[in-house]
This record gives C-alpha cells, sequence and structure tokens, in this order.
C-alpha cells in the first residue's frame, strides 16, 4: 500500500531532488508558497518551499525499491530511520487541500500573530524596532504600535516585513 513519507534533503535541494525523484518514477510533492524577496531596491516573487530541507515522497514500501530513493541526488535520508515512518495521510490530504490553483500553499506570515504579540519590522526604513502587533487588513498590511520619542504612533507595513520578536 503506497504511503507518504518525509525525505530529508540536502540544503536548497529540496526542487533538485523532487526531479531526480520523478526521472526514477517516484510521486514527490514539494508545497511551496509565494515569498515577496527585496534586494537592491528591486522587489519580486520567489517560490520558497513550504518546509525547508523536505519532500514528501508517495512509496510502496513492500513493491517498489525505496532504498534508490536515498541514493538520489539532494536527498539526505528519508524521516524516521529503516524502515522509515509513513506520515499520516490526513497531514497531506489537509495541506493539498490548502493548495491554490497555481499550485502553491497560500501563507501569511502574520497569521500567527495574536493582538498584543511583540513583533519586530525586519525590512523597510523602520527595520529593527519592536512594537505590538494590532491586526491585519485585507492587504496583508500589518498594524503596528511603536513607541517612538516618547509617544505611541501606530504604523502599517507589509506582513512580509514583520517577525515575532
Amino acid at each position: 500500500m503506497k504511503r507518504w513519507y518525509v525525505a530529508h534533503t540536502r540544503p536548497m535541494a529540496e526542487a533538485r531532488a523532487r526531479e531526480h525523484l520523478a526521472h526514477q518514477g517516484f510521486e514527490a510533492w514539494l508545497p511551496e508558497y509565494r515569498k515577496l524577496r527585496r534586494h537592491a531596491r528591486r522587489t519580486d516573487h520567489v517560490l520558497r518551499p513550504l518546509f525547508p530541507r523536505y519532500l514528501f515522497v508517495h512509496l510502496d514500501l513492500e513493491a517498489e525499491r525505496w532504498r534508490s530513493v536515498l541514493g538520489t541526488a539532494g536527498v539526505q535520508h528519508l524521516v524516521g530511520g529503516d524502515p522509515p515512518t509513513p506520515l499520516a495521510d490526513a497531514v497531506i490530504a489537509h495541506l493539498k487541500a490548502r493548495v491554490d490553483e497555481e499550485g502553491l500553499v497560500p501563507v501569511s506570515p502574520a497569521l500567527s500573530l495574536k493582538s498584543g504579540d511583540t513583533v519586530r519590522i525586519a525590512e523597510g526604513p523602520l527595520a529593527d524596532l519592536e512594537g505590538i502587533f494590532l491586526d491585519i487588513d485585507e492587504k496583508d498590511r500589518v498594524a503596528i504600535l511603536l513607541s517612538l520619542m516618547g509617544r505611541s504612533l501606530r504604523v502599517q507595513v507589509d506582513a512580509g516585513d514583520v517577525e515575532k520578536a
């Protein structure tokens, strides 16, 4: 019976491992999300793995030569030892249910924040300032209460520029 297993990959080699597994006839799934990247006054969107250094492989340990996965370029090992531990089907079903029409998992970095959490602005002109998370709007703009020069100031920044302090 085919089950999903987790493959631990080399750093930044998830896509290469997925490609090589596909060439060997294995079904591999790498959930990705779109991330806004800022560099040298330019912004663009790039695809990033939802779980860096991990991807999922659909295998039947009884019928397939699954050990060849271990020798695949980019793969370090299967999680769980020998034999590897299968992943609960509900985990993959839940992740696949979140996939949009582009095949990406929508992620908002501010979804894990609650009102009152302390946050740090990681990018932009207010970088490295800490404040209190207030809310997030439908355009992924985060409202933060900053304390500057003895005053409280409400500012809005992109959700991708904020991280939990």
